[in-house]
């Protein structure tokens, strides 16, 4: 499949433990597909693609109007190799696709991947009757093969299969538009991304990548985080024909596709496939909503103090603080604090994250032609994950490296449940990384001595969790907007322009100047293109995250804390097996009660409150504060 796809001494909560160090050297590394796909590569595909469509094309002979006549036992052995040959083309999926990430402006690699991604679409062809027969499939025989123990073993993903058999369309439909896929959304997605891929950004005499110039935001001289903005702006608004077009019309395919087979929203089949009801997202995406004056509006408001001014200037968002000291830490640097906070937690964590540093599949290099974001792909149990990012040697960056180790990790760890049941659903997705990203900056908080450095680390861990909280609700509540006035006609950049705005100014308040040139900057959002409504994921793991976390402080307290860790690890390896309500129950959270999400978001309130006070913010992890009642408005 696709590679799928930011001191004073206290009393850390965390038992310190020896961790392993990387050996690694000083230059960034980039990784080698070829545990994946061994070289040379067009070669080995080519030979494995034929053989793929071989296996294909006789399941189908063999099983093709058939399943619904098949035993337990049949249907066992029928699934079992249904997975392996789809196991197969994931694998050769997961290798174009991430060489293309690292050569977004190399023709070659995009004819491979267009290539592959055709002959893959072919084969699986052959395969679609499955899903499709099997959702016909009465109850009372279902029922019969789920007492067979391989059988049992699949039910989660079997019976999240036939969870979409109210929107299953007929037999011919369906095969024309899995026929269609490659020229239809994916190729649209192609285009965002090597349009995006080929953009240049000119920059006091220079001309940057995308990922050069957002660098830039992140300066501390503010003349240059305003040319960058400017520039952005500029650029963004000269293709934001080409961007609107495209967003236009993946919307519309969508509309189109989710009206024709029944859901009552555009959001409803991300739910479905998240696994996640309707009213707990809703229950999420109000409680953020709600928490804006007292997260974003207050924060914001404090930083525009910190930094002399009335008002922030939009490009100052991300800008760093005046009393932080500039912070380098070089790759190695880098590796050895996510070692040792994870070990410190658990050694399990640090083990599994060594071997990505062992084993080459880390890609950190900054590139021209390389995606400019970052990503853990998880490609097949059978390989290995793969980390994408840019390290530019900042502590951002080492939070961003903490970030994608946790899903690393993550799916390492729930390899075991097979192709079909080791991704877990996107609401759970984001644990693993989130709840690493905390382990990090804990273990920083207890090591720095000087009292700006810890109020600074303080005050970026806010940022990071407005950005991941608020920010990323903001961008849900953006699509919502879009894609509902999408029904009615197609948009012009303008006006998605002032869907952005009104969202922009809701959602992080009247700290902020907003200019002209933050109208497109919609346009380089690359979630709204590949995975409408994934936003609210980033949200959903940070608030589970919190609330996690702040269980396991309580759970260290009582002496607890190991016990804690190794239900964590049993929830990691559970991958997708379990509904979050079950993975969440050991730990005593329950994500479908609201006062889940207003403890989760607790956390931010309270940090907020000790970078408001002036406090030493000591202990902040350990002493959390009581989720406040919503008030009456």
């Amino acid at each position: 499949m696709p590679a799928k796809t930011r001191a004073a001494k206290t009393k850390n909560p965390v038992k310190t433990r020896k961790s392993a160090q990387p050996r690694q050297s000083a230059t960034l590394p980039v990784w080698s597909l070829d545990d994946l796909v061994p070289s040379p590569a067009q070669k080995h595909i080519a030979k494995g693609l034929a053989a793929a469509a071989r296996d294909a094309a006789a399941f189908r002979v063999k099983y093709e109007n058939k399943l619904g006549r098949l035993g337990a036992e049949g249907f066992a052995a029928a699934f079992a190799l249904y997975e392996k040959i789809s196991e197969t083309l994931g694998r050769y999926g997961s290798y174009v696709s991430l060489d293309r990430q690292t050569k977004l402006d190399d023709a070659a690699a995009g004819q491979m991947y267009q290539s592959v991604s055709e002959t893959l679409n072919d084969i699986s062809a052959d395969m679609v009757f499955f899903r499709l027969e099997l959702n016909r499939v009465p109850d009372a025989v279902f029922t019969k093969w789920l007492k067979h123990p391989e059988v049992a073993r699949y039910k989660p993903v079997l019976s999240q299969m036939r969870a979409y058999r109210p929107y299953q369309l007929s037999d011919e439909v369906e095969k024309i538009l899995h026929d269609r896929d490659v020229t239809g959304a994916g190729a649209w997605m192609r285009m965002f991304d090597e349009t995006s891929a080929k953009l240049r950004f000119p920059f006091r005499g220079k001309t940057l990548t995308e990922t050069e110039i957002f660098h830039h935001l992140l300066s501390d001289d503010a003349a240059a985080r305003r040319d960058a903005h400017a520039s952005i702006g500029r650029v963004l608004k000269e293709n934001a024909g080409t961007y609107g077009f495209i967003l236009n019309t993946l919307a519309k395919e969508k509309e189109v596709d989710e009206r024709q087979r029944g859901f009552k929203s555009v959001m409803a089949s991300r739910n479905l496939d998240n696994q996640v009801e309707d009213d707990v997202v809703m229950a999420l995406v109000d409680s953020v909503r709600a928490s804006h004056k007292r997260l974003s509006h207050r924060y914001y408001k404090l930083k525009a103090g910190w930094m002399g001014k009335k008002q922030l200037d939009i490009w100052d968002r991300n800008a760093p603080l005046p009393f932080a000291a500039k912070r380098r830490l070089g790759w190695d640097a880098g590796c050895k604090i996510v070692l040792a906070a994870y070990g410190a937690f658990h050694p399990q964590l640090a083990a599994v994250a060594q071997k990505f540093f062992d084993g080459g599949w880390i890609d950190a290099r900054p590139r021209a032609g390389k995606d400019s974001g970052a990503f853990s792909a998880s490609t097949i149990p059978s390989a290995h994950p793969y980390i994408l990012m840019n390290y530019k040697n900042g502590l951002e960056d080492v939070m961003t490296l903490a970030h994608e180790m946790g899903h690393g990790v993550h799916q390492v760890l729930a390899a075991q449940q097979g192709y079909f049941m080791a991704d877990t659903p996107l609401t759970l997705a984001e644990t693993a990384s989130v709840f690493g990203e905390m382990l990090v900056f804990q273990s920083l908080l207890a090591s720095e001595t000087d009292p700006a450095a810890r109020r600074a680390l303080l005050a970026r861990k806010v940022e990071d969790m407005l950005n991941t909280v608020v920010r990323q609700i903001a961008f849900h509540d953006f699509e919502w907007q879009f894609h509902q006035a999408r029904k009615k006609g197609e948009l012009t950049p303008d006006e998605i322009g002032d869907i952005w705005m009104d969202v922009m100014r809701k959602s992080l308040g009247p700290a902020f100047k907003y200019d002209e040139n933050y109208r497109y900057f919609w346009a380089y959002i690359s979630h709204f293109y590949h995975s409408p409504f994934y936003v609210y994921a980033y949200a959903f793991g940070d608030c589970l995250v919190n609330a996690l976390y702040m269980a396991y402080v309580d759970s260290d307290k009582k002496g607890q804390g190991r016990a804690f860790a190794d239900k964590y690890i049993a929830l990691l390896e559970a991958g997708g097996t379990l509904h979050h309500r079950a993975l969440l129950k050991p730990f005593g959270l329950d994500a479908g009660d609201p006062a889940f999400w207003r403890r989760g978001l607790s956390l931010i309130e309270s940090f907020i409150d000790q970078l408001e006070s002036g406090g030493k913010a000591d202990n902040l992890a350990t002493q959390p504060r009581k989720a406040r009642p919503r008030k009456k408005r």
